[in-house]
């Protein structure tokens, strides 16, 4: 990931045109909200736009998925048909990355959303996003793990199955080329 925390002026309409088109495209998924208040949200938060931009390049393809009234923010989700390509084979955790002996893979999934700025979705947000179209049919997404679980040296994923949504659990310092995480951005 690149240091510079912050877009040009020509990155950040480029990026906004194709939120934009995104946005358009699936209104399904965030009836009610209205464009033109995201991007002046958008353009007061510099920081955010990068980290919608990590998310856009790594194949997230971020999207408005709700507005938190409470906190006057909307919400961001990777919205890829399939777990974003440029974040998989990461394992869960800095923890789980260091406990491995050999074939270690690049990074890890929390340190990644660090860097990007977002946080990984939890089992929650994960079935939300999974009533706004079907995702993850054959790819699976690391999910937040509860800290109980991640004790035991354990972490959670989720992918969508015979129109199911399933959680299941894998040891944390695994990781696969058909697994990545999804990112949660509130602006």
């Amino acid at each position: 990931m690149t240091s510079k925390k912050y877009l040009s002026e020509r990155e950040t309409t480029e990026l906004l045109d194709i939120l934009q088109q995104r946005f358009e495209k699936n209104s399904k998924r965030h009836p009610k909200i209205d464009w033109s208040k995201i991007e002046d949200k958008l353009k007061a938060n510099p920081q955010r736009i990068w980290s919608l931009n990590e998310m856009e390049i790594s194949g997230g393809e971020p999207d408005v998925v709700d507005y938190d009234k409470k906190s006057d923010e909307y919400i961001f989700f990777d919205c890829s048909a399939e777990s974003p390509k440029g974040r998989r084979s990461l394992c869960y955790d800095r923890e789980a990355l260091d406990s491995r002996k050999e074939n270690k893979p690049q990074n890890s999934v929390m340190d990644v959303a660090i860097e990007m700025g977002i946080e990984i979705l939890d089992e929650n947000q994960y079935r939300f996003l999974q009533t706004l179209g079907e995702f993850d049919l054959k790819t699976s997404s690391w999910i937040r793990t509860p800290k109980e679980i991640r004790a035991l040296g354990g972490a959670l994923f989720c992918d969508r199955r015979y129109d199911t949504v399933f959680v299941y659990h894998n040891s944390a310092n695994s990781y696969y080329a058909a697994r990545a995480f999804r990112g949660v951005l509130r602006v």
